[in-house]
């Protein structure tokens, strides 16, 4: 299984259009490539039910939120607080996304992609603000991925596109050379 984790680091109380936009932004690549869609620390104070008709009501993005609609109906958006230690089981191993990994956790693409492919789960941790992850989550995460592999520093929804689409891009490439 394979969890692309948005992290909320805006405000943790009130919602703002940069919450709901990012979900919706999340759910059509989540569903295209084949990714869960897991929410960390956001303001919402209700149930993923909630959440998805709060989104569909609030933007045109992601056809209205539909994209949205069928995470949560095939069991594939999670909704959490940001756990005070370890991450839940079920995703698999943390990996933080950064453009500066740390060199002694740094992971390729590609590596990612080849465990994948042998049925290996894994959560992609991405920021939702200015500051992207808190510095504590990169102790967690047993991985560090610069997904430009460049130490490029992408923009949020910049990142959330482009990591499933080049993880599930090299599991392709690599299935079909089998």
């Amino acid at each position: 299984m394979l969890t692309l984790g948005i992290v909320n680091t805006y405000d943790k109380i009130k919602i703002l259009d940069a919450h709901y936009r990012a979900i919706a932004r999340a759910a059509p690549i989540c569903h295209a490539f084949g990714f869960h869609l897991a929410l960390f620390d956001f303001p919402f104070k209700m149930t993923p039910e909630e959440l998805v008709d709060f989104v569909m009501d609030k933007t045109t993005i992601g056809e209205s939120g539909s994209y949205l609609k069928t995470l949560y109906e095939t069991n594939r958006l999670s909704v959490f607080d940001l756990p005070k230690k370890g991450f839940q089981s079920q995703f698999g191993e943390v990996i933080v996304t950064s453009s500066k990994p740390d060199p002694k956790k740094q992971v390729t693409p590609l590596k990612i992609a080849e465990e994948a492919l042998h049925n290996r789960s894994f959560l992609f941790l991405v920021g939702l603000g200015r500051k992207g992850l808190p510095k504590e989550l990169f102790e967690r995460g047993k991985y560090h991925l610069d997904i430009t592999s460049k130490g490029l520093s992408l923009e949020t929804c910049t990142a959330i596109g482009a990591i499933p689409a080049h993880i599930r891009g090299l599991m392709d490439n690599l299935e079909g050379k089998k």
